[in-house]
């Protein structure tokens, strides 16, 4: 019985472990981002609007994209447009901005996306992830 409470906390331990593990990368990548070096380097910094298609509004769609936008340091907005559509603007690292580009394809668990348009943009993102009015 006592070899049984051991694996089973060493497995908790290793769940532990590995969660914290998959953050790290992360912390280190967005501190990086910050820093004045990384900010004076224009080719590291992309910014693209991105429309959303499919069943995307009354889905919670907006603000798990607020949610992981902020997970991934990322500056811009996010809106419902009145054709059904969501679009939003993603400002920050290329890897980061190619993340969230990944995660709208799939978006939070009640929606169906079924079209994704990808854009290059040169808009002002803000100093912040936020939402903004329908259009």
């Amino acid at each position: 019985m006592a070899s049984g409470l051991n694996a089973a906390s060493a497995s908790r331990l290793f769940h532990f472990h590995q969660s914290r593990i998959s953050v790290l990368p992360l912390r280190r990548s967005l501190s990086a981002m910050t820093t004045p070096q990384g900010s004076s380097d224009s080719s590291s910094t992309k910014t693209e609007r991105v429309v959303i298609k499919g069943r995307v509004q009354g889905v919670w769609y907006r603000n798990w994209t607020i949610e992981n936008a902020t997970q991934l340091g990322l500056k811009g907005w996010v809106r419902n447009r009145k054709d059904g559509s969501v679009e939003a603007l993603f400002s920050g690292s290329v890897g980061a901005v190619q993340e969230m580009e990944q995660r709208c394809r799939r978006g939070p668990p009640d929606a169906v996306v079924t079209g994704l348009q990808v854009f290059p943009s040169d808009d002002d993102p803000g100093t912040q992830f936020q939402r903004k009015p329908t259009i």
